[in-house]
């Protein structure tokens, strides 16, 4: 078995805590691990490491990278140049598999936002699943409903027993509440889980059946001696999910109640389900004061969040921006996100605070030609070797021992000194001592964007 994680998503409907390009499958939210890590180690209970590839999108590539990299030395991942939904990059995986492996195995897809504890009870799900994949089947893991929940597709399954499975009906789109309410009460929907299991070779001939414009794009690339995906080939194909181009027309269809449990981090109501409630039935993150609230949701990441009798509400706090709705609303974030994007408000797209494999920086501010920056470097970590095209920089350290190196001398500053970067000179901030690196970063330049680093050398294989 191969298992596939699609990890390319932008988790909007977690905004403010999730970005654009630090989306949440890359948030601890829960655990002391990532979505996506969580979602790795789910997948070992079914099958090596080796047989497990990740599908991301090109920015996200090297933290992917670098966290699955804790878990498994060469870890199998997949850059989408665009975001073309789901059926694109499981038509393209399916292929990948094929070409690189030679062979025609059952994959399991699996998206990186799920949060399911009893990973042995996921896994003997899986175990049945694949007994009816062999057969020929395409299989959806549904979730049978315990609320008339309408921020999730549901699946119509019929009286025909398929080994532990059933025959599917039909897919039904997000309902309203009352049409919500009446699946849960006829006890024969499912909650769409967007968890599938397949034969690589069935799936690509339903492919050809109901998605001829995404099956005949396969042609255009070759995975037998390169795993890249070139952007002009990509592009040609249709924005589509894999429900829409497949699941819904065709009539190889089974599900298989997934026997464990299961809960989508896809809103922040259910990350107030996931978490332990006090007395009063509220989730308190961070630095919270209450006094006399019920039934909310208060998560602070910087500040001190002080909140007074509110009742079924969400508060989240980050460092630039703060979300507060109705419990019963969490789904319309996603509409802030869109509106976030359309005008062009980098709120949507990076936190001020951004990890990076060898630390973190924090955006202090920013203007007209300059941008600054405070950097941590972690002990035994380094920035790229690199160059900019379009800035200078200038670093003061605050803290710790940093070693520059600065078109090829090195320099060794404490606290207090400083050095200037000039455009196009290559240079590297690096910390090879016990103790962390503190910088003060002002970058100077027509085009201060992250994209403006040319990388020559790079000990997380960002190259």
């Amino acid at each position: 078995m191969f298992g596939l994680i699609l990890a390319g998503g932008s988790g909007s409907r977690l905004w403010p805590l999730s970005r654009e390009l630090y989306p949440k499958q890359l948030i601890n939210i829960q655990n002391s691990e990532s979505l996506l890590q969580a979602t790795f180690e789910r997948l070992l209970e079914c099958m090596p490491d080796s047989n497990i590839i990740s599908m991301t999108g090109v920015k996200h590539v090297s933290n992917v990278r670098y966290q699955l990299s804790k878990l498994c030395d060469n870890p199998v991942i997949l850059s989408e140049p665009i975001s073309k939904n789901t059926a694109p990059a499981i038509a393209l995986a399916a292929k990948f598999i094929i070409e690189k492996y030679n062979i025609d195995p059952v994959i399991l897809t699996v998206p990186s936002d799920h949060l399911i504890s009893d990973t042995k009870k996921f896994a003997e799900t899986v175990r049945s699943g694949e007994n009816i994949a062999e057969r020929g089947y395409i299989v959806t893991f549904g979730i049978k409903p315990s609320y008339p929940e309408t921020g999730y597709g549901y699946i119509d399954i019929s009286d025909t027993h398929i080994e532990r499975g059933f025959k599917v009906n039909k897919f039904v789109e997000k309902p309203d509440s009352k049409l919500a309410e009446k699946y849960v009460e006829a006890g024969n929907y499912f909650w769409n889980s967007g968890i599938f299991m397949f034969k690589a070779s069935v799936l690509l001939e339903e492919l050809a059946k109901y998605s001829p414009e995404i099956y005949s794009c396969l042609a255009n690339f070759d995975f037998s001696e390169s795993e890249e995906i070139p952007f002009t080939e990509f592009d040609k194909m249709p924005n589509i999910s894999i429900d829409y181009a497949v699941m819904e027309k065709s009539d190889k269809i089974a599900l298989l109640k997934l026997e464990t449990d299961w809960k989508d981090l896809g809103s922040w109501k259910s990350v107030y389900d996931v978490h332990p409630k006090d007395k009063d039935g509220n989730v308190k993150i961070g630095h919270i004061l209450d006094e006399g609230s019920r039934n909310s949701l208060m998560y602070s990441s910087s500040k001190l969040v002080a909140t007074i009798g509110l009742e079924d509400t969400v508060i989240v706090e980050t460092e630039d921006a703060v979300l507060a709705c109705k419990s019963d609303r969490t789904q319309d974030v996603k509409k802030i996100f869109d509106i976030l994007k359309k005008q062009n408000d980098n709120t949507h797209l990076i936190h001020k605070t951004v990890y990076r494999p060898w630390g973190y920086y924090t955006v202090l501010a920013q203007g007209n030609g300059f941008l600054t920056k405070m950097i941590q470097v972690n002990p035994g970590q380094k920035l790229s070797v690199q160059s900019h095209n379009h800035r200078s920089e200038h670093w003061v350290v605050l803290e710790g021992t940093a070693k520059v190196v600065l078109e090829g001398k090195e320099l060794i500053l404490s606290p207090g000194h400083s050095v200037d970067i000039p455009v196009k000179a290559i240079h590297s901030l690096q910390n090879p001592y016990e103790n962390v690196v503190k910088v003060i970063e002002v970058q100077k330049g027509d085009l201060l964007i992250e994209e403006d680093i040319i990388r020559y050398e790079d000990m997380y294989g960002r190259v």
